[in-house]
């Protein structure tokens, strides 16, 4: 072969290796994103991102092609990137489209504090407006300017694969869901594929035909394929963390959690439309979303009965009752707003439900609904329910035994605080049957000597429903919705009386709306609720309302019912047995803020930041890991240097080299690199020779000759040597040495320690 055929080739080689770089780098950001698109519906931004992201990469492709500076390629980038934001979102606020102006500034203000309000206050999925498109988009492209920089510049890419793993986690924090496989593989893969195309490109032509064989493709090839089985068989297994969700893939951007962990969902310092609805009862009803009716001593857990085609006919049987027992039909209609959950808010107790889209399962059990794959989010449906109306006689001479049902209604752990039972039978003491019994303990709860309260659990440690945390309550006497229901029903089964609790919505507040005559009541994300249920043989479950200041308490006359929190039954006659009840919406805010120092759901704190928090963190972390585990090693060498050690001596000079960029080739003799690191870039000659000869020494003289009173120089001229080379290295060099230390993967001698970046050349 002649040589114009060689170089022709070796030329042909090359381009084909720069050009498998930005195709790499694109397929690696892409992924990245999959994860990005079941948090945001990618309809409004992928298409933008994606043109981006190859508009960038071709622009860096192209001026390094003609021989441009590292420096000039990524201002071209950042320049295509501001070109491109600017024709595609901010053109109307532009000279000639294209040049900013003070309008221009404060459109992306503007645009960024409207993402921000999408992000906090909105429900996943998120529909992208143009401030959230403008956002991700934006984003994305300056993430693809470092990554591009990173690998292709400082040839780095093992650390722009952290960045990009990083990024695909941000959604999962945020939302908590099941592993996306498609993603991880493909991001796998991605930064594989760089990794593997920047070995190849800092190899000779020569060298890169002779690794085309099986060997190393195979051997990455092994190793993903590992990685990818070791993540679907073990990542299932281990633990996982409580997730904000209901069973079934609740997933609620404005916030509700079934296992009772409510706390930060209340805190929230905006509320959030959640939904609306509007009944033919004579007040609007509590909506639930799922019950819960076992307890372990720590947690209430949500029920898990089989479900029912939501069509079936015994889906929803008509509700059973005596036949003295008055029952009074309503029909509810409920429109999401800001909700996505594969629960659905419901009136109980319902015995029908249309106008649902997608396919939508009930539990017979405890009249919910719930699907498998479709979501709450944009659904509006009718709920038909039948409600019992007892008299204050009836419902007095029903007993609310455990008989003929499951045993976890009446469960209590073993170490169940002495302070529930006891309190339980003193409130209770002098009533004649169990009705009485349990409006005694509601009146106490919504008494003068409990306080609603969301900070005071925080402050004391007892956010939760455990045994411990309800007898901390039960002593300090402040809490929320959770502690209230959660020491109600504790203290109903050590009355010997089935409970569960409920979770879902409290009626809302009426708007000036009417629809049929009908008002149009607006649920807000500060409205979720708790509350308990106990079992009557002839009435089934009856709703009570012990949460101090909130919602209407059960109570029932002699003319007519009042129904409790799930009935949407009318106003009571009051007779002198008859306590009044409020209507069922909140207190008025004054009123709020004198009895409980907030209205429900609003502090003046906010937790809303710890999602933020928390990706901040684990980014920190993840940037902060290689320098760690740099500083570690370098402790380590110099630790062995000290006993003796010259090649670890040694080997802390050579890292620091590396760090910055120095070559550090095989063909280099310790005299030889000693010689160019003291006259090059700023090591000290007496350290450089006091290691140089050491490590000479330690090769070639007999064992022994170093005197252990030479130990402690040999480590302090290592130390010496590279901090000189720091010190003496640029800014920028400086930093990226620590941050990103190449040392870790790069080893003195070898093929990519020897390029080096020439940092001082």
């Amino acid at each position: 072969m002649t040589v114009s055929a060689e170089s022709t080739l070796a030329g042909r080689d090359r381009l084909r290796t720069a050009l498998m770089l930005p195709l790499g780098i694109a397929a690696a950001v892409f992924a990245a994103l999959l994860p990005l698109a079941r948090v945001v519906l990618p309809a409004q931004w992928m298409p933008g991102t994606v043109a981006l992201v190859l508009l960038v990469l071709a622009a860096g492709f192209l001026a390094r092609r003609a021989g441009l500076a590292a420096l000039a390629v990524t201002l071209i980038e950042t320049g295509v990137w501001a070109a491109f934001m600017m024709l595609a979102f901010l053109r109307d606020t532009a000279l000639l489209w294209i040049i900013p102006t003070a309008g221009t500034a404060d459109e992306v203000m503007q645009l960024l504090a409207t993402a921000a309000e999408e992000i906090t206050y909105g429900a996943a999925p998120l529909r992208a407006g143009p401030a959230l498109a403008f956002l991700i988009v934006a984003s994305v492209g300056l993430l693809t300017v470092i990554v591009d920089h990173v690998v292709v510049t400082a040839r780095m890419p093992l650390l722009a694969g952290i960045a990009l793993i990083a990024v695909s986690l941000i959604p999962s924090i945020v939302v908590p869901d099941d592993l996306d496989v498609v993603a991880f593989v493909l991001l796998a893969a991605s930064i594989l594929f760089l990794m593997r195309v920047d070995t190849l490109s800092r190899q000779a032509p020569a060298a890169r035909a002779a690794t085309r064989g099986a060997g190393i493709p195979a051997t990455a090839v092994g190793i993903g394929a590992v990685a990818v089985v070791v993540t679907l068989v073990v990542a299932p297994a281990l633990p996982q963390p409580v997730a904000r969700s209901l069973p079934g893939g609740v997933n609620v951007g404005s916030g509700i959690d079934a296992t009772l962990q409510l706390g930060d969902d209340l805190r929230r310092p905006r509320e959030v439309e959640v939904l609306r609805v509007r009944s033919s009862a004579p007040l609007p009803p509590y909506l639930r979303a799922t019950t819960l009716s076992t307890f372990d001593g720590a947690v209430w857990l949500p029920d898990e009965d089989e479900t029912a085609v939501l069509d079936d006919e015994t889906a929803m049987e008509p509700v059973s009752v005596p036949a003295d027992v008055r029952v009074e039909e309503y029909t509810t209609d409920v429109s999401i707003q800001s909700l996505s959950s594969t629960w659905l808010p419901m009136p109980f107790p319902a015995v029908g439900v249309s106008g649902l889209e997608g396919d939508w399962s009930t539990v017979p059990y405890n009249r919910t609904v719930v699907s498998d794959g479709a979501r709450t989010q944009d659904q509006d449906y009718e709920v038909t329910t039948q409600v019992p109306r007892p008299t204050r006689e009836q419902i007095r001479a029903d007993v609310a035994a455990p008989d003929g049902l499951s045993p976890e209604l009446t469960q209590l752990p073993d170490d169940l605080p002495a302070i529930v039972e006891d309190l339980a039978i003193e409130v209770t003491e002098g009533t004649t049957n169990d009705y009485d019994a349990l409006i005694a303990l509601q009146s106490w709860f919504r008494g003068p000597e409990f306080r609603y309260s969301l900070d005071a659990p925080v402050e004391d440690g007892f956010d939760g429903t455990g045994a411990q945390a309800i007898a901390q309550f039960l002593d300090q006497k402040e809490g929320y919705c959770v502690h209230y229901a959660g020491a109600f029903a504790l203290m109903a089964r050590a009355l010997d009386m089935p409970s569960r609790i409920v979770v879902g919505y409290l009626p809302g507040s009426s708007t000036t709306d009417a629809i049929e005559r009908e008002t149009v009541y607006s649920v807000s994300s500060s409205q979720l609720h708790a509350w308990p249920e106990v079992h009557f043989d002839g009435l089934g479950w009856v709703s009570f309302e012990p949460t101090n200041s909130l919602g209407t308490p059960t109570s029932f006359s002699a003319a007519l019912s009042l129904a409790g929190p799930d009935s949407g039954g009318t106003e009571a006659e009051e007779t002198e047995e008859t306590e009044p009840s409020p209507t069922p919406t909140l207190l008025p805010e004054e009123e709020q803020n004198e009895e409980s120092g907030e209205a429900l759901g609003t502090t003046s704190g906010s937790d809303d930041a710890l999602p933020a928090l928390a990706v901040i963190a684990a980014l920190v972390l993840l940037l902060a890991a290689p320098a760690a585990l740099r500083s570690v090693r370098a402790r380590r060498l110099l630790l062995a240097a000290r006993r003796g050690d010259a090649a670890a001596a040694w080997l802390v000079v050579q890292d620091t080299a590396i760090d910055l960029g120095i070559p550090v080739p095989a063909s280099d003799t310790p005299r030889t690199l000693a010689a160019r690191l003291a006259q090059s870039h700023g090591a000290p000659e007496a350290a450089m020779a006091t290691l140089a000869d050491a490590l000479e020494r330690a090769s070639y003289a007999p064992s022994g000759t170093i005197a252990a009173g030479d130990h402690d120089a040999l480590a302090d001229a290592a130390a010496a040597s590279s901090a000189a080379l720091l010190r003496n290295a640029p800014v920028a060099r400086r930093i990226l040495a620590v941050i990103a230390p190449r040392s870790l993967v790069m080893r003195p001698g070898s093929a990519f320690a020897g390029a080096g970046t020439h940092a001082r050349a």
